[in-house]
């Protein structure tokens, strides 16, 4: 049993999609879980929808999503000349479920409407992918992964019940796969016990996959991008960046938990637990070897470089200069615990402490108004977070000159600095 993984990018075109349709027909006869993500920027065209939604702009919240419906339906008639109709009354089925909500008025928090909203474009993306393999001689079946994975509710960060996802892959995926080489799902999305949509955390595609190759116990899981394998920093910014042919599952998630866009955070686990290799190979030239990651003891890594944009530096400085000890470092985790907020560094001092953390408007003020109740706070903004791996000194010089260091920190395998320009 292998499960594979296709991003946004190996769907945004009718081009890429039959690179899609010729590497699945290339693993014919073996069994195969595909989750496929929204077809190109849809995700982020939805969260437009969602924030003009939660603005009380409901006329131009439907207007985004308009465009959004042409664009799948123009996608659908060019792939599906013979099963346009059929697939036709499922897209319809999603896009009536989001305009009922779109027709209503934000009574709830944004993170529960951006699950709802944004849950579609997995949706439609699979109908559509699942309809297209079956006209290109790839049968398959389609399944809502919302009946498989079942999650709290905490909206776009969900956890999944593992007890519950166990026992739905026994009942559910399982017995598709007597009768029926593939099966088609989303990443990214799960439901509630009350059925409401849920997300699992922006990317959380990849971690859907690891987590579906953990349940059916999978011999590897193949993630498919638009780039060689892994490389040691992002070649969109890095020119110079090389390809890395094999990794171990502790390196990725360091390379995950610095804030590294190849691999979300969370995917390693389930993998690891069950000893599962995760294979990082290229839809466009499927031939490539890619990079494959698993425990083996790696050595004479090249400089991994993460660049983390639109940070900010929260000070906290203890209001009568007691010391910032355990109580108030226990306090200040509870309170990044209960905002959702992830410490991308920390710093502590004497009397002070400095949180390096991602730059969103609504967090930070809520971080800075109830830390105040012990701390002087002040807050930096623009800024970025700078993380080198298996660091040089000359290549951290050369890639902070001209630019202020706020604030670093060390070890001997790992140096982060936080840069303003």
């Amino acid at each position: 049993m292998k499960v594979f993984k296709f991003g946004g990018a190996s769907v945004s075109t009718i081009e890429r999609i039959s690179k899609v349709n010729d590497i699945l027909k290339s693993f014919s006869g073996e069994k195969i879980l595909v989750v496929i993500s929204a077809m190109g920027k849809t995700t982020n065209a939805l969260e437009k929808v969602a924030e003009a939604f939660f603005q009380n702009n409901s006329a131009r919240a439907l207007e985004l999503f308009e465009e959004i419906k042409q664009q799948h339906l123009d996608t659908a008639r060019r792939l599906l000349p013979n099963s346009y109709n059929e697939t036709l009354t499922g897209l319809r089925d999603i896009f009536t479920e989001v305009e009922w909500l779109l027709h209503d008025k934000p009574v709830k928090e944004y993170d529960y409407y951006y699950d709802q909203i944004v849950c579609a474009g997995e949706l439609l993306s699979t109908l559509i992918m699942s309809a297209c393999f079956n006209e290109n001689g790839i049968p398959n079946r389609w399944i809502d992964v919302r009946d498989i994975l079942r999650t709290d509710d905490n909206f776009r960060d969900a956890a999944i019940d593992f007890n519950y996802a166990q026992q739905k892959v026994s009942e559910i995926i399982m017995p598709l796969f007597n009768s029926m080489n593939i099966v088609v799902t989303q990443g990214f999305i799960g439901s509630t016990d009350e059925n409401e949509s849920t997300t699992l955390g922006r990317e959380g595609s990849d971690y859907t996959a690891a987590v579906f190759a953990n349940l059916l116990n999978g011999s590897g899981l193949t993630i498919w991008k638009d780039v060689e394998g892994v490389m040691n920093a992002d070649p969109r910014h890095f020119p110079d960046a090389v390809f890395i042919k094999e990794l171990n599952y502790e390196e990725v998630i360091e390379m995950a938990y610095y804030g590294a866009q190849v691999i979300h955070p969370k995917t390693i686990k389930p993998l690891q637990n069950k000893n599962i290799p995760l294979y990082v190979k290229c839809f466009l030239d499927k031939n490539l070897p890619g990079t494959v990651i698993n425990d083996a003891s790696i050595h004479d890594l090249p400089p991994i470089i993460v660049v983390k944009q639109n940070q900010a530096l929260v000070h906290l400085h203890t209001k009568d200069f007691s010391f910032a000890g355990e109580k108030p470092l226990a306090q200040l985790y509870n309170l990044l615990a209960d905002l959702h907020i992830q410490a991308n560094l920390l710093q502590t001092g004497a009397v002070r402490i400095d949180i390096c953390i991602d730059d969103k408007a609504d967090k930070l003020e809520k971080l800075a108004l109830s830390a105040s109740q012990q701390f002087d706070v002040q807050v930096e903004k623009n800024l970025s977070l700078l993380t080198i791996r298996h660091y040089r000194e000359e290549l951290l010089q050369q890639l902070s000159k001209g630019k202020r260091i706020r604030l670093r920190q060390q070890s001997p395998e790992t140096v982060q600095v936080v840069l303003h320009d």
